[in-house]
Formats: C-alpha cells, structure tokens, sequence
C-alpha cells in the first residue's frame, strides 16, 4: 500500500541529529523519514495509551460508572460461569 507523504520541516537538537546518523549508519531503518515516522507513531500510539489510562483512572472515581459496571458484571454473572464451566 501506497500512503501519500507530505514534506514538513523541523528544528531537532545537533545531538538528536547526530543519534539519528548513527542509527543510519548502522542500518537501523531503511530511511531517517522511515526511522522518524516509526518513532512518531511509537510515541503518538504511547500518549493515547496514556490518555485512555487518564480517562480510566477518572472513571474508577465516578460512583454511577462504577455502579453501571456493577450491574453489567451481575447481569453476565451467569452465563459467565456457564462458559467457564463449559471450558473445563
């Protein structure tokens, strides 16, 4: 699959510069576009892990989530342990 690129432009410190020729150097990643991009996606995938964590951690907090989970795990309570009886 062919994805469309666009050139965008950056300011990184010399010595960010100087790892990323190494790496190159050394064969890491086909491209420094290829090494940069998969380490963009890296960290981009990483904030919205965290931001998810974020959302997951404030929820545990909320009395009416917590109670809607409650009531969720009551009402699978009994097919849940039919299925696990089923896997034994």
């Amino acid at each position: 699959m062919n994805l469309k690129t666009k050139k965008a432009t950056f300011n990184l410190h010399t010595d960010t510069l100087d790892a990323l020729d190494e790496a190159m150097a050394q064969g890491i990643a086909p491209s420094k576009n290829a090494l940069v991009e998969q380490a963009l996606l890296k960290e981009l995938k990483e904030l919205r892990r965290q931001a998810r964590k974020a959302l997951w951690q404030e929820a545990a907090k909320d009395p009416l989530f917590l109670k809607d989970i409650e009531e969720v795990e009551s009402d699978f309570r009994y097919s849940d342990a039919e299925i696990a009886g089923s896997m034994d």
